[in-house]
């Protein structure tokens, strides 16, 4: 095909090269997705084309919004799967310059051997060509990770969660890892009290733990954390949307720890100090057993107010902060490395102008015991995009270490969406190329392949400690 042909985003041979030789073959480690792991585990197949690409993807939905189609054909419960197609179609060719644009035709291509450009008037023929293929066993969830090569995926967990599904995966004899990602937001919900209760009530219940104060609360939430390593978990995963950093005594814990289960109302710094408190034990646990940590930062969530109390959460309608955080990041990380305590963290954030302050905030806390402990995570939600990669690759090594890099992450819903692994690795490949033909990097053949392999997979097994798994 003329789009996105072969040598697509790959403007050298030396570009060309590392991707055709060494990039493509190497297996995805995706570590931070919010796949199902029911899907997972029960091989789950699809209905038809609507239903795998559409039904959880926000980046297809604020895309529709802009191009105006009506709510009810983007997330309507009720409406009909193949309307909802044609109004994806019908949008498509809207996003022209927009990743979206690649993202699509590269998974039609790469996952449905199609190479017809979606419209409204390809659509008809995409439609069908797409859902005869989706009705075999290829499109089985087992099947995809098979033909992708996925070694490991990392989902989104809620400390509550058993982890059914990860244990019944994990007895199969598929090669792909399934690992839980400890993600306790729901520990520190404490701008809604009831949900914070109801919260604490059923981690109560699955610990047999009567929760008398806060250091009962730490102990019941670290049963959980428990039980995520005892299930192959080997992160965790916050959402801080502003870095936290207040100081809070167990005292101060136990009295907000009381105000919180009498329902009552916390104050901003109060807010903020169990916050912090959640944080650094979670960071400590995470310290002791080698876990990394992930922090993404610098999301509004859900700013527009007929829409959130319309559609409620995760319809793609968050946005990014703009504010310092910096300063609170650094008490944060050093309250922890004076203790020894400070654990493996990636730091992702959605605004391109933190990037710098974090790269350079990282490297005041790179310890010489791990190698690249302090991560600029990939291009992350509003950024993984041409020049968001591209942006954060340049940010990180101008000023850190690029060979220790961990990769790519798709933050994904969709098992469509591993195709955007190779948008990345073309885009490794061709920074990496471009400075070859500048005379910036040697052309030295072992060291490119190594660099781009590395970032590829290798790092991100090794930082995870999935090197020998």
């Amino acid at each position: 095909m003329s789009y996105l042909n072969e040598n697509f985003l790959l403007s050298n041979k030396t570009a060309q090269r590392l991707f055709h030789e060494v990039a493509a073959h190497q297996p995805i480690f995706d570590y931070h997705t919010h796949l199902s792991p029911k899907d997972v585990a029960e091989n789950a197949g699809f209905g038809d084309l609507a239903d795998i690409w559409l039904s959880e993807d926000h980046y297809k939905w604020r895309a529709m919004r802009a191009a105006g189609i009506p709510e009810e054909l983007i997330t309507g419960k009720d409406s009909d799967p193949k309307e909802r197609f044609l109004a994806w179609a019908k949008t498509v060719p809207q996003t022209i310059r927009n990743p979206l644009h690649h993202w699509t035709h590269l998974e039609l291509n790469r996952y449905f051997n199609c190479d017809l450009v979606l419209s409204e008037s390809t659509a008809e023929d995409i439609w069908e060509l797409a859902n005869a293929q989706l009705a075999s066993d290829q499109f089985r969830v087992h099947n995809i990770l098979t033909d992708f090569n996925i070694h490991a995926i990392g989902t989104t967990d809620d400390p509550l969660d058993k982890l059914d599904h990860h244990t019944a995966f994990a007895k199969t004899d598929h090669p792909t890892r399934l690992c839980p990602n400890f993600r306790p937001d729901g520990a520190m919900l404490t701008t809604d009290s009831i949900a914070w209760n109801q919260w604490a009530d059923r981690m109560a219940a699955l610990t047999d733990n009567p929760l008398a104060d806060a250091s009962g609360y730490i102990a019941a939430l670290k049963l959980r954390h428990d039980h995520f390593h005892d299930c192959g978990g080997c992160f965790s995963d916050h959402d801080v949307n502003t870095f936290p950093y207040a100081p809070c005594s167990d005292k101060e814990a136990d009295q907000i720890f009381a105000k919180l289960r009498a329902e009552q109302a916390l104050t901003s710094l109060e807010d903020e100090q169990w916050r912090t408190f959640i944080l650094q034990h979670v960071a400590r646990w995470n310290a002791a057993r080698g876990w990394a940590m992930q922090f993404h930062i610098g999301v509004i969530r859900r700013p527009n107010t007929r829409i959130r109390l319309k559609l409620g959460a995760d319809t793609g309608h968050d946005a990014m902060y703009d504010d310092s955080f910096i300063t609170k990041m650094a008490h944060f990380l050093d309250s922890l490395d004076v203790e020894e305590a400070l654990p493996k963290c990636i730091f992702y954030h959605v605004n391109p102008a933190a990037l710098y302050p974090i790269a350079v905030m990282m490297g005041a806390f790179q310890d010489g015991k791990i190698a690249g402990k302090m991560q600029l995570g990939s291009g992350w939600w509003h950024l993984d995009t041409l020049h968001g990669m591209t942006n954060q690759m340049e940010t990180l090594s101008s000023v850190g270490l690029f060979p220790k890099f961990i990769g790519m992450l798709t933050d994904s819903r969709s098992f469509l969406s591993f195709p955007r692994h190779e948008y990345f690795r073309r885009l490794l490949c061709n920074i990496i190329g471009q400075d070859v033909d500048a005379g910036l990097i040697p052309d030295d053949t072992e060291v490119l392949n190594q660099l781009v392999k590395g970032i590829c997979i290798d790092n991100a097994k090794s930082y995870f400690s999935l090197s020998h798994s």
